[in-house]
């Protein structure tokens, strides 16, 4: 099977070289074309995908958008059967997806109809789900609306954070692509449409959503801690400045109140005001809407990311202030 593969960041390149590795004519591998990176944006840095293309010697096209009528051309002549898209970064017009003799297929990092759009593994954090999945779907003009051809479903564990599940759900999008494709090729299987009374969506996330918010219960900002680790960080403020935190635990049972972690301390007096620091020491633990969380790591602005501790023998913050 000739496969025309689109694609651009890490969660990408599992599915590329699963697909060199079981034998497909990978006859050419379309990309976002190098970007500006460092500090000074002055390097520019070629793709994940690319990088893995350049390892197994594949063709590479780069074209800022991948709507022209001479990439549309170029995609034709390589003559592919399946066109194989895995997080590339355009929408593609049903022209090229219709350029491969038996259509394209997308990697989908959710259980479609759940989680249609940009951001579905953090949203499946987000929105505490205990399990997800990947979809490999046939595409067509829609927003991740096509019909269902393989699906392969995994629990989410209650610490995972995004970046451990991204990791996880690349290497199990790659195994799902294969079994789709050599069930396409085989048997000829047609394509599940999609229940569209059960769809939900997962849209891109934006930054007010990346903030903090303590007023919620300690489960929900947990949740998004874990969602937005390692990038791009659920965020706080600290002294004026922006703290990015890590590594939060639900505390059970804690006592709400400065220094509740002291055991000579007698309990008593009103709830502390959510963001509040209750113990900062070997623990960073601050107060929510309900319960507590305890902060792993932290990250201040234009420092890296360190242990709790750390920031708090550095007098980075102290009981009883108030993260905003």
């Amino acid at each position: 099977m000739r496969i025309l593969f689109f694609g651009t960041p890490e969660f990408a390149v599992p599915s590329l070289t699963a697909l060199v590795g079981e034998g497909f004519d990978v006859v050419g591998v379309v990309t976002r074309p190098d970007r500006p990176t460092g500090r000074h944006r002055s390097t520019l840095t070629a793709s994940p995908v690319k990088q893995a293309a350049r390892a197994e010697d594949l063709a590479i096209f780069e074209p800022e958008r991948p709507s022209t009528d001479e990439f549309i051309a170029q995609a034709a002549a390589l003559s592919p059967d399946v066109s194989v898209v895995v997080a590339y970064g355009h929408i593609l017009k049903p022209r090229l997806l219709e350029v491969p003799r038996l259509g394209s297929v997308n990697v989908h990092a959710s259980l479609l109809p759940k989680l249609r759009g940009a951001a579905p593994i953090e949203r499946a954090i987000l929105g505490g789900h205990t399990g997800t999945g990947v979809t490999i779907m046939r595409m067509d003009a829609g927003m991740d609306t096509g019909p269902i051809l393989h699906q392969v479903r995994t629990p989410i564990a209650p610490d995972e954070t995004g970046g451990d599940l991204r990791t996880r759900l690349a290497e199990l999008g790659a195994l799902a692509l294969i079994e789709g494709l050599t069930l396409l090729d085989e048997t000829g299987m047609a394509p599940q449409p999609q229940n569209e009374a059960e769809a939900t969506w997962a849209p891109k996330l934006t930054r007010e959503e990346e903030r903090l918010d303590w007023t919620l219960s300690a489960d929900k900002v947990a949740c998004r801690i874990r969602a937005f680790d390692p990038v791009p960080g659920a965020w706080c403020d600290c002294r004026g400045k922006a703290l990015k935190v890590f590594g939060a635990r639900v505390q059970e049972g804690r006592r709400l109140e400065v220094g509740a972690g002291d055991s000579n301390r007698e309990s008593g007096g009103s709830a502390p005001v959510p963001g509040t620091v209750l113990v900062a020491g070997d623990a960073l633990v601050v107060a929510c809407g309900e319960g507590a969380v305890e902060i792993g790591e932290v990250q201040p602005a234009g420092r890296g990311r360190m242990p709790a501790r750390a920031f708090v023998s550095g007098r980075g913050v102290t009981a009883a202030d108030v993260l905003a």
